[in-house]
């Protein structure tokens, strides 16, 4: 048992400092790589959005590529020397619902930065999301009637009292 305890206990810390080894690696990584925005997250078929990446800042330009969504190509240029780059493109009317991956290659360095678009049917400003609460019937356990929770928290008590004792008589050999 003890051996199996020691097995387990050294897998587990192996595990963890193999884990807390790579951990520097990924974080270095997501920093080269910076980070790539898309604005309006989630957008309608028709709408444009706008791509603003700032891992291609170096290299002073960029190109997209928004062909999981349908729009295909387009360049991305700084709005400032030496800051981020920024693109645009539109969402074709006949894409589908769902969440697209848009991919953006830096000019010399040839990094691939990557976010998603959300497109849906209904803009956001229009979305309307469900309040109160659902009438199914069944009455909650702080219901607008305070004297029949009592009732029914006193029927349960003596339910339970009335069974243990039926079930310590049985136990003792006395019967019913």
């Amino acid at each position: 048992m003890r051996r199996t305890a020691r097995l387990l206990t050294g897998t587990a810390l192996a595990v963890t400092a193999a884990g807390l080894a790579t951990v520097p690696a990924h974080a270095e990584d997501a920093a080269a790589t910076g980070r790539l925005e898309v604005h309006p997250s989630s957008v309608v078929p028709g709408e444009e959005a706008t791509v603003t990446a700032s891992a291609c800042a170096e290299d002073g330009s960029a190109e997209g590529d928004a062909g999981a969504v349908g729009s295909g190509r387009f360049p991305l240029a700084p709005d400032t020397p030496g800051d981020e780059v920024t693109g645009r493109f539109d969402v074709p009317p006949s894409a589908q619902p769902g969440t697209y991956e848009i991919v953006v290659t830096c000019g010399e360095s040839g990094r691939r930065v990557t976010g998603d678009l959300v497109v849906t049917l209904t803009p956001a400003r229009e979305q309307v999301y469900p309040r109160g609460s659902v009438k199914t019937g069944v009455g909650g356990a702080l219901g607008p009637d305070p004297v029949q929770t009592a009732a029914g928290v006193t029927a349960l008590a003596v339910a339970a009292a009335g069974g243990t004792w039926l079930l310590h008589r049985r136990a003792r050999g006395d019967g019913i």
